[in-house]
């Protein structure tokens, strides 16, 4: 007999709780996940005190009885129109749904026998960024795409428009149960700056933000340097872009620093925490006070030679300058070359602790539960994971992967590590959901947390070692790559699949359902459904609205000059059926 139960179930049994559960009025976190928190011994007491359930998740829209694929990549996804240079966006075709057989078969007749059990969305790697931040490395374009993009100064309007498409799905793409929560796998911000991650609270719990930092009357930044490195978008100057093809459009930066207006999910959610939300520029250890005084202060580099900018990003992609050091003797000996720009207090970098308090300020609680996933238990830990449940026999385990001791990639410090296992084992009854930011191919970096010296750190291999020994586990749901990948893994002890999701910074800007259905045969189904922002395929350069804005963040981030082409993925990366053996 399956451990889970399935949604439709679950409406039958008596309790509050498993009314909740049927109708996705909560995530059965809010109050439930209390037990799974690390350095909480309460756990049986926290879980059956229904009164702990908040309630506070606006109403969502009425789930059919059926599959549908409208609002989503199986209805339509953008695509470019024919043409060459700067290509213009409209309806595409469709990407269908395939089914993945290799750590199980799948058996015939399971469409009608099947049963929902759970359902959620995944965010990653939103990079809600501060385009006129002082510490951002824009000049390192030539080296990298990804130092600075043309569609970033949207990329608030892109993240709210993604908002209003979870807020618009009518439930769970395959089975129409509920949507229980959305997840975000890190990278929520970009600099590690409090201006972002006040804008993305707000954007997913509901505010109104206003995209500028600096000075409150105007942009001041690499769009209007007259640099021809940068996409000029007000200016008549032949820039590098326009001679791509890049569009002039009067107003642009304007627009780009109006107020938007997010009305905040409908849906509870949660909080993986990444490197862009921990370290400076996303790879530096945090804590020298020149950055931080740096990042509040009123100069800004804009350009850097070849040489300088190629040794610079070597470092970077190497892990070689772990605590910037390279980095700040650069801008020291670059010093006369910098402009002025205002300075802002509200640009300083937040620490682990402020980016725990931040979620767990009563403004940014929106549809809940209170934290985020986060809890009291984190702050006096001075820890970033947590588990929570999800359903009835489903949890869920938020890691934190970054490594305090720099660089982007990730690990595991032993004391999560064997949190981790502690928790799989106490919860062998339920069925596991891993959340990360980093994949186990980027879980590399071993270097040495200097909060916790002498503490061995744990790579991707020792991660995918123990969750294979553990057949409750799942699957591992993660992003950083900016790219979609699914994995199978297969072990003695047991098999799962890891999810790894492309971003909504970069082309083609997703977000992933993902629903679990029990086929009653044996098997388990892991459905995986892709859908893109609310905004309108087409563009118009003559819209500045807040949607205009957001269908030109998704036009530019595919125009984007030296942007990869394969970060959808396969069709086998994309909307699939994930299918495993399970008892």
């Amino acid at each position: 007999m399956s451990r889970i139960r399935s949604v439709a179930a679950a409406a039958t049994a008596p309790g509050r709780r498993a009314f909740l559960a049927a109708t996705g009025a909560v995530t059965l976190s809010a109050g439930v996940g209390l037990a799974l928190r690390p350095g909480t011994e309460a756990s049986a007491k926290a879980a059956s005190d229904t009164s702990a359930v908040a309630l506070s998740s606006r109403q969502a829209p009425a789930a059919p009885l059926a599959p549908y694929t409208r609002g989503t990549t199986l209805g339509s996804v953008a695509a470019p129109r024919s043409g060459s240079g700067y290509r213009r966006l409209g309806d595409g075709p469709a990407w269908k749904r395939v089914v993945r057989g290799d750590l199980a078969a799948p058996k015939s007749g399971r469409e009608s026998r099947r049963t929902a059990l759970a359902a959620f969305v995944q965010f990653t790697d939103l990079h809600v960024v501060d385009v006129q931040h002082p510490l951002r490395y824009e000049y390192l374009r030539a080296q990298t795409a990804s130092a600075w993009r043309p569609q970033e100064a949207l990329s608030v309007a892109g993240a709210v428009s993604l908002v209003e498409r979870v807020n618009a799905l009518r439930g769970a793409p395959v089975t129409g149960s509920p949507l229980h929560f959305v997840m975000t796998t890190g990278d929520n911000t970009d600099n590690n700056s409090r201006t972002e991650l006040d804008w993305f609270l707000k954007a997913m719990s509901g505010g109104r933000i206003t995209p500028n930092s600096g000075d409150p009357r105007r942009y001041e930044g690499v769009q209007n340097s007259d640099l021809k490195l940068y996409w000029q978008p007000d200016a008549a100057l032949r820039d590098n872009d326009k001679q791509l093809g890049f569009p002039r459009i009067d107003g642009f930066l304007d627009a780009a620093i109006r107020e938007v207006n997010s009305p905040g999910l409908n849906l509870p959610w949660y909080s993986t925490v990444g490197n862009h939300d921990s370290l400076p520029g996303g790879c530096y250890a945090p804590g020298d006070s020149f950055f931080a005084d740096f990042a509040v202060g009123g100069k800004k580099l804009m350009t850097l030679d070849e040489q300088a900018g190629q040794a610079i990003w070597d470092n970077v992609k190497t892990g070689g300058d772990p605590r910037g050091a390279d980095w700040k003797a650069m801008l020291k000996a670059h010093a006369r070359e910098m402009r002025s720009v205002t300075p802002d207090e509200n640009r300083a970098p937040f620490t682990p602790l402020e980016y725990l308090k931040a979620h767990l300020d009563p403004a940014h609680t929106g549809p809940g539960p209170v934290g985020h996933g986060y809890s009291q238990a984190n702050v006096d830990a001075g820890t970033q994971y947590y588990a929570f449940r999800i359903a009835d026999d489903v949890i869920g385990i938020s890691l934190d992967s970054t490594d305090p001791g720099g660089h982007y990639e990730g690990s595991l410090g032993t004391a999560q590590l064997k949190w981790l296992e502690r928790t799989l084992k106490e919860h062998k009854e339920s069925y596991a959901i891993v959340f990360s930011h980093h994949t186990s191919k980027t879980m590399r970096n071993l270097r040495e947390d200097p909060n916790h010296p002498g503490e061995a750190r744990h790579g991707g291999e020792e991660v995918l070692s123990l969750l294979g020994r553990h057949r409750n586990v799942l699957a591992w749901v993660n992003g950083h790559s900016h790219r979609n990948r699914i994995t199978p893994h297969s072990s003695s002890g047991g098999s799962f699949w890891e999810i790894s999701t492309a971003s909504h910074i970069d082309f083609p800007q997703l977000a992933r359902v993902i629903e679990l259905v029990d086929n009653k045969d044996g098997t388990i189904s892991l459905f995986t459904t892709l859908v893109e922002s609310a905004a309108p395929h087409a563009t118009d350069f003559d819209d500045l609205s807040q949607t205009g804005l957001a269908s030109l963040y998704r036009e530019l981030s595919f125009n984007a000059p030296g942007s990869r082409t394969d970060l959808s993925g396969s069709s086998e990366d994309r909307n699939v059926e994930l299918v495993l053996r399970k008892g």
